[in-house]
């Protein structure tokens, strides 16, 4: 089941001789359960990409549907409401709440919607990133691995359409990088989440079933994990 359709995305800054081209015609679809890495050098447009599919920039051109609906067209209430019900964003910095528990990250997208907490949801996702022992700890307590499980937790509690990663393992060591790589894959196994994952590491885009290349603004490869 298709869960994200791109038509014809440009994104332009600038006007005139400053103009720059981010993308250049970008059309995609992912079904429902997919993980896809997007790869690409700094500034090829993956992360622009990444924005755009998550309603925080709009396109200059082209539509963006997400389990139907046209995100594109949002006004920035209804695009703020949408990131929080149907988007899990996961950067590379893990923007934790300090002074907050684990517990209270974790649960803010359902916090600020006054959504009560499924716990047995809840205690599913904590387990599975092996962050349950941690729930009453602030996150200065925590090691930059733990605090990433904590984010992809904080991103999977509202059950998103689209669990959107931006450089999730590029502030973290290679055991750490592994490791989170390792949650994202069972969330995707287990819990069918669907995800898009930004990366300039191609080992680390391999991990995903399906790899996406961007040059240029232009979509130049598209293929699927053999196997």
């Amino acid at each position: 089941m298709e869960i994200l359709r791109c038509e014809g995305i440009r994104k332009v800054y600038g006007n005139g001789e400053g103009q720059s081209v981010a993308l250049d015609g970008i059309d995609l679809s992912v079904g429902k359960g997919e993980f896809v890495a997007i790869v690409g050098a700094s500034g090829s447009g993956k992360s622009t990409l990444l924005h755009i599919l998550g309603s925080v920039e709009k396109p200059t051109e082209g539509r963006v549907f997400v389990e139907g609906e046209d995100i594109a067209s949002l006004k920035p209430k209804e695009a703020a409401v949408f990131r929080r019900r149907k988007v899990g964003l996961v950067y590379q910095f893990y923007n934790l709440i300090p002074t907050l528990t684990i517990r209270k990250n974790i649960q803010m997208p359902l916090l600020l919607d006054k959504r009560k907490v499924d716990q047995e949801y809840f205690g599913k996702i904590v387990r599975s990133l092996g962050i349950g022992d941690k729930l009453e700890s602030l996150p200065g307590q925590l090691s930059g691995g733990q605090q990433q499980r904590a984010a992809i937790a904080r991103a999977l509690v509202y059950r998103p359409a689209l669990l959107l990663a931006d450089e999730p393992t590029g502030n973290l060591d290679q055991k750490n990088s592994k490791e989170v790589m390792d949650m994202l894959k069972l969330s995707n196994r287990n819990l069918n989440q669907t995800i898009l994952l930004v990366t300039h590491d191609e080992k680390v885009a391999l991990e995903a079933d399906r790899m996406i290349t961007v040059e240029d603004g232009r979509m130049i490869r598209d293929r699927k994990r053999e196997g």
